[in-house]
């Protein structure tokens, strides 16, 4: 009996230490979890819907704020308006209402989004109402925000909301292909930050390489 157990434990013991060395040496890599994707929320605290209207509200009051609204562009030969502006002060009027509308049924942060001013107009001006990001600015040396966009399209049309690092949240032009022109785009992500620059004394939206726009979100 004990000579049967002596050798049982000798044929155990290299099955004991390969399984103790392929453990330490080969450690198994488990799939981590993707994460979860986070809501963007409105003023309210309120997840954005995608069948809601808002307002892109400053983070900032007096002079340094300014709600986003559509106006026309300087020397446009376009039939309807087509520039993205922003107020030069939050005393005034209120911004143009948005709609966010997402490749997914939610709006998430850093998921691309189709952006449309929401407000009633001619069938000629429907798609002078979705953003999107015109040719290169020589004059201003940026690329500005215009509209005459689509939706759902490979386009220069699509944008994400991110948090900001400072307050709010921001916005960023995301070509889906990397043939679109974009030198302000980063290498990591091929998204350029959306900013604020003065044309002919108002604030127009435009890509930029710092200070980008801090923005909330105020359902109408």
């Amino acid at each position: 009996m004990m000579k049967c157990l002596f050798f049982l434990c000798l044929c155990l013991f290299p099955i004991l230490v390969f399984s103790s060395t392929f453990t330490s040496q080969n450690p198994i890599n488990l799939p981590s979890e993707s994460p979860v994707p986070k809501p963007v929320l409105d003023t309210n605290g309120k997840k954005l819907n995608p069948n809601s209207s808002y307002r892109i509200i400053s983070t900032f009051w007096g002079a340094l704020g300014g709600d986003v609204y559509l106006g026309k562009s300087p020397n446009s030969d376009a039939p309807c308006p087509d520039g993205v502006f922003r107020y030069n002060s939050d005393v005034g009027p209120n911004g143009t209402p948005v709609r966010f509308i997402p490749l997914s049924t939610n709006i998430f942060e850093d998921q691309l989004l189709n952006i449309q001013f929401n407000i009633p107009t001619v069938k000629l001006c429907v798609s002078y109402t979705i953003w999107k990001v015109g040719n290169l600015n020589a004059h201003l040396r940026t690329m500005l925000l215009e509209t005459g966009g689509t939706i759902g399209q490979a386009d220069s049309s699509y944008f994400k909301i991110v948090k900001s690092s400072k307050l709010g949240y921001n916005l960023l032009y995301c070509p889906i292909s990397r043939h679109f022109l974009c030198p302000f785009c980063r290498d990591d992500n091929f998204c350029a930050e959306v900013g604020v620059v003065i044309q002919n004394g108002k604030r127009r939206l435009a890509l930029v390489n710092e200070n980008p726009l801090d923005v909330l979100f105020q359902e109408v």
